[in-house]
């Protein structure tokens, strides 16, 4: 058994069953990603739109690709035919561009909104009121090709767990605003994704329903 099933196989035992697990294999290998694939993993997580293209076509037509990263709006239609959802959805022009592309196809594409949750200004993502303005907009109401299953945070990059927890609490806490707000009878409105390899098990504790795992599955970057 491959060092990469054994990981995995651990993880697993550590996470709850309502939670799910997303394999973050950005700059890993197709022989890397067939490995954790083998172990029963299905969702696969990619931040370059290149480098998941390339993957995708030489690997099982079953997985499940999620766009984890910052994605520019002129690089959507290279995913659009196939992805299974965008994570980081940061503005309202990137979320129309995918219903633009997204019709073409007569596809619908799931989608998580982005929220700014860390103290580090080098990360994307809107704030509960530009998010709020979203969903009100005329527009948005308009929009056939994108459905929003939830919302999604990176945890500032620091020692200080106690400050981690209170920036998923707030994305939690998010969550139940919007969910309560608009999405309550839309029982596809149920996603928390935040929670990485260094802080997924305060993620969990927090109600993320989705943790985003590169380094112990797959070992540090290249």
């Amino acid at each position: 058994m491959t060092d990469i099933a054994l990981n995995i196989i651990k993880l697993k035992k550590e996470i709850p069953a309502n939670v799910k697990l997303v394999a973050v294999s950005k700059t890993k290998t197709a022989d890397d990603i067939l490995k954790a694939y083998n172990t029963g993993l299905r969702i696969f997580g990619e931040n370059r739109v290149n480098e998941l293209t390339e993957k995708r076509e030489l690997l099982p037509t079953d997985i499940k690709w999620h766009f984890i990263g910052h994605l520019q709006s002129n690089k959507v239609k290279y995913i659009v035919p196939f992805i299974t959802m965008i994570q980081s959805v940061d503005t309202f022009k990137l979320l129309r561009v995918i219903n633009n592309e997204a019709s073409k196809y007569g596809r619908v594409i799931d989608c998580l909104m982005q929220f700014h949750i860390a103290m580090e200004e080098t990360k994307f993502g809107f704030n509960l009121q530009e998010v709020m303005e979203v969903i009100e907009s005329e527009e948005f109401r308009q929009m056939k090709h994108i459905r929003l299953c939830g919302v999604m945070g990176m945890g500032t990059f620091t020692y200080d767990s106690d400050q981690v927890r209170q920036e998923f609490r707030n994305l939690y806490s998010y969550f139940n605003e919007l969910k309560n707000k608009y999405f309550h009878e839309h029982s596809s409105f149920s996603e928390i994704s935040m929670g990485m390899s260094g802080d997924y098990r305060i993620a969990i504790e927090e109600g993320s329903t989705v943790i985003r795992i590169g380094s112990i599955i797959f070992g540090d970057r290249l």
